[in-house]
């Protein structure tokens, strides 16, 4: 009873959630992408809290910025912003773009997802983004917890040759990030990389473009298989 309760609270709350908040260009169409963008992106949170961190000399981690972040970031010397939520067509994305096109910032989209390991090509795409981004840069996501650790975590492995235990801190409790949830599986895709050290040594970018594959990842994760499993697994040739 209370799951189909939930089930269609659930379900109304979407349907209310993608029927506006797509338009900036009236007041009207603002005043209602702003709702949107506060009441369902959480935007009204973010202007207090940040989760603004650096990474590395000249690299920033961050949630998703206000305008008025936007602002300060441009005073900071900041010159690129990679956004890991990806285009989209609601308002937190449309203010981004409109904020980074009024302030003269580089915005450059790539895609990753919170709960679910990244299909190579996604990851290949922010490895190759942060190489050829004009710094300084910030990356974030939505609450800088997940795919912003993530993300760096490689940036120290690949770009930093930090070690891997000094990689994984940036996904940890200080940004936010729950390991026993579904957002867990990003600390194990770098477990299963530290398994696969024992294996034989490999950088992980290389690791990245040549053994790794998202959904043997994703069911280890899922059925809690040891990342020495995995990394065992993905070394054989896939099908």
């Amino acid at each position: 009873m209370l799951s189909r309760i939930w089930k269609r609270l659930d379900s109304a709350e979407r349907r209310v959630r993608h029927s506006f908040g797509k338009d900036i260009s009236t007041p009207e169409a603002r005043r209602w992408s702003k709702l949107h963008y506060n009441l369902f992106d959480h935007a009204f949170l973010r202007g207090f809290w940040t989760n603004f961190w650096p990474v590395a000399p000249g690299v920033w981690r961050s949630n998703q910025p206000t305008h008025r972040r936007f602002e300060k970031y441009k005073a900071m010397g900041i010159k690129t912003v990679i956004n890991l939520r990806g285009e989209d067509k609601y308002a937190h994305y449309l203010f981004e773009r409109e904020s980074c096109e009024a302030l003269g910032l580089t915005l450059v989209d790539t895609k990753l997802w919170a709960r679910e390991a990244a299909p190579r090509r996604r990851i290949v795409a922010v490895i190759d983004a942060l190489r050829s981004a004009e710094k300084p840069l910030v990356f974030h996501c939505k609450s800088g917890a997940d795919r912003a650790g993530m993300v760096s975590a490689m940036y120290l492995l690949i770009f930093e040759n930090a070690p891997l235990a000094v990689a994984k801190k940036q996904l940890s409790l200080k940004y936010a990030h729950l390991t026993f949830t579904k957002t867990g599986v990003q600390g194990y895709v770098l477990d299963t990389y530290g398994a696969r050290l024992t294996l034989g040594e490999i950088g992980f970018e290389e690791w990245i473009r040549t053994e790794y594959v998202a959904r043997p990842i994703q069911e280890g994760f899922d059925a809690r298989r040891t990342p020495l499993e995995t990394a065992r697994l993905l070394m054989e040739p896939q099908a």
